[in-house]
């Protein structure tokens, strides 16, 4: 790790430690660095990316591994969170979490570093229009059932052969009791959408990392 991106995960450490840890840090850029050394084609998309800290964060892996030019998109409603829905907890409210595109700009203006292109408003009025043609990396950070689904139901066709996503807090206590089980509804919208035996992935961390990968093999 450079020291650029040393500094800067120390930075989005105490700056952003609402969203970030050091767990999601380091499995993001591990896999993140596999995607772009195997040459997987397509941009980066984030699927929930609240005040741009995650983005900002793959940018200057990206730059660290010489691909200063692949795209990151972004996505937000920009609204707050909806409504959590049947399937989901009440540990988030509707409403919580709002940030604006000027937010996301701050975040990269502060590292001197290109804002990522934004798309503001509801996932699924977003993504079926908006998605890129090709995603070699995605981060889903949706927290609730409904906008995980709506996420997978269109990044995963638009995954390039060997593309990573990323679904944060997927916890499967069962594999990893240690993760944090706070969101069920992503596991749950990951569990109807894949079916079973399911291909996500269970990421584990030094603490209590929860988080799932799917990677498209065909």
């Amino acid at each position: 790790m450079s020291a650029r991106l040393e500094t800067l995960r120390e930075w989005l450490l105490a700056e952003h430690a609402n969203t970030v840890d050091a767990d999601r840090l380091t499995a993001i850029a591990a896999h993140l660095r596999q995607t772009i050394e195997e040459s997987v084609e397509g941009a980066l998309v984030e699927v929930g990316c609240y005040r741009g800290a995650m983005a900002l964060w793959m940018r200057a892996v990206l730059n660290d591994l010489g691909d200063s030019r692949r795209q990151i998109h972004v996505y937000d409603s920009f609204a707050g969170l909806p409504a959590p829905g049947d399937r989901d907890s009440s540990h988030l409210r509707e409403g919580e979490l709002v940030s604006t595109p000027a937010d996301v700009e701050a975040t990269h203006v502060t590292w001197n570093e290109p804002s990522p292109v934004i798309h503001p408003g509801w996932f699924a009025d977003t993504l079926p229009r908006e998605l890129p043609d090709s995603i070699a990396f995605g981060y889903l950070d949706g927290d609730f059932y409904d906008s995980i689904h709506v996420s997978l139901t269109d990044c995963v066709p638009r995954l390039s052969r060997g593309g990573v996503l990323i679904i944060d807090d997927y916890a499967d206590t069962v594999l990893n009791p240690k993760a944090w089980d706070g969101l069920p509804g992503v596991k749950r919208a990951c569990d109807d959408y894949f079916g079973t035996p399911s291909p996500v992935e269970v990421l584990v961390g030094d603490g209590d990392l929860a988080f799932g990968l799917y990677r498209r093999v065909e």
